[in-house]
């Protein structure tokens, strides 16, 4: 990879900065093409009342305004949970082509959030999406933010 600084702590750094201001749950992602950090975002769910304020979202969101596009082609994408469908949808339309996660759904699920329990593994399956999964990435880092967020007694959504 390369980075002065791994996209997932960015992506953590984001995170725990979001669930600190009460903003959203324990989720942050980044967002790299050709080996240049574009943007890091977090879960501001809370903050926005909106459902689909997901960081995988907002980062997505973030990225396609800076590049004057919606394709994002050749783009990486560091989240600290595996993504939702809605999500891995966005992650599809938007043609990155590689996801890197360090939490499952089922880890996130346990702590209350209301999830879909349909792994993104099995939605690439079903599919035939292109994009390339690297599972479990700086999990323990990222099992380090969940408890963080649990700590805070925010709630679940």
């Amino acid at each position: 990879m390369g980075y002065t600084v791994d996209p997932m702590v960015l992506a953590i750094k984001s995170a725990l900065e979001g669930i600190k201001k009460g903003e959203g749950g324990p989720f942050g992602a980044a967002i790299v093409r050709n080996g240049v950090v574009l943007v890091v975002a977090h879960n501001t769910v809370l903050r926005d009342k909106d459902p689909t304020a997901h960081a995988e979202i907002n980062a997505i969101r973030l990225a396609a305004k800076k590049l004057g596009t919606y394709d994002l082609s050749e783009a990486e994408i560091y989240s600290t949970t595996e993504p939702c469908p809605m999500c891995f949808g966005a992650i599809h339309w938007a043609r990155i082509s590689r996801l890197y996660y360090g939490t499952s759904i089922e880890d996130v699920a346990a702590l209350g959030f209301n999830e879909l329990r349909l792994p993104v593994l099995k939605i690439k399956e079903l599919t035939g999406a292109p994009l390339e999964i690297i599972p479990n990435y700086k999990r323990d880092k990222c099992l380090e933010l969940l408890e963080a967020w649990k700590k805070l007694n925010l709630p679940t959504y």
